[in-house]
């Protein structure tokens, strides 16, 4: 289901029926009201009382504008979503409410995805929500590793820049519970993304992702998960094109999992997202 289009679809039928309304049959609808008053010699001193609007234009003038802001905050300002998979396990788990800044990388039109204007370029490291080239009705959540013209290489847990390999240091071992309770027992480590430190978990190389050398496109970006080996990312799917890019996220609002007794991870809400 398209939220951005059943969104844009109710602000356009509102707004018509209130603007039809107010041009055409509102005047005339408080004229027939004053006259019938007046024939009927009921007009007293003051103000008769205002004509009832029709139900239709009622709920439209009424919804509109709150239709309106939820479309142009979530457009152009910011959207939640949720985290259904452990692809991105330390850093973001099942269960988690993320806040995504939606003009980092350019403000677009909602639906069709145009960009209107430039506003910065995605950086390294940064956590992206973008539609992926297999599947674009869908959003997907990962690290940006490669930038266009960048040289990914991922061999023996081991990721190479440019022929740089990206330091790691090894925390121990990563517990988890409820939803997440499946990476359990992965090898918890930091790696140094060129100046970016994150948490990555390495689970002995059981998973679905094969390693090798890709080149990065012009104007695409290379996608991987910090669950290393229980990631379908740029490593299986390709390189994600620069107009796939829908925001960066920045901040966990919520986090509920059924799983577990309480179902709030309280110490998660307001995490800053990096």
């Amino acid at each position: 289901m398209d939220f951005a289009l059943i969104l844009v679809i109710l602000t356009g039928l509102t707004g018509v029926v209130w603007l039809i309304d107010s041009l055409f049959f509102r005047r005339r609808r408080l004229a027939l009201q004053g006259a019938g008053h007046g024939a009927a010699g009921e007009q007293q001193a003051g103000a008769a009382p205002a004509a009832r609007d029709p139900v239709v234009v009622e709920y439209s003038k009424s919804f509109f504008p709150v239709i309106l802001a939820v479309l142009l905050i979530r457009s152009f300002l910011v959207e939640p979503f949720t985290i259904p998979s452990s692809s991105m396990v330390p850093t973001l788990l099942i269960g988690d409410f993320i806040l995504v800044n939606k003009y980092a990388y350019g403000v677009r039109l909602p639906v069709v995805h145009t960009k209107i204007f430039e506003v910065s370029e995605p950086k390294r490291g940064e956590v992206v929500v973008f539609r992926p080239p297999h599947h674009p009705d869908k959003n997907y959540v990962k690290r940006l590793v490669g930038l266009p013209g960048d040289k990914i290489t991922y061999i023996n847990n081991t990721l190479y820049v440019n022929d740089i390999a990206m330091p790691q240091t090894s925390v121990g071992r990563y517990f988890a519970d409820g939803s997440n309770s499946e990476s359990t027992g992965a090898e918890l480590r930091t790696e140094t993304l060129m100046d970016v430190p994150h948490q990555i978990l390495l689970a002995g190389g059981q998973g679905l992702v094969p390693g090798g050398t890709f080149v990065v496109p012009p104007g695409h970006y290379f996608m991987m998960g910090d669950n290393r080996d229980r990631s379908e990312d740029s490593r299986v799917w390709g390189v994600v094109p620069e107009e796939n890019l829908v925001g960066r996220a920045f901040f966990v609002w919520m986090h509920w999992d059924w799983k577990i007794r309480g179902f709030v991870a309280w110490s998660r809400l307001g995490m800053k997202v990096g």
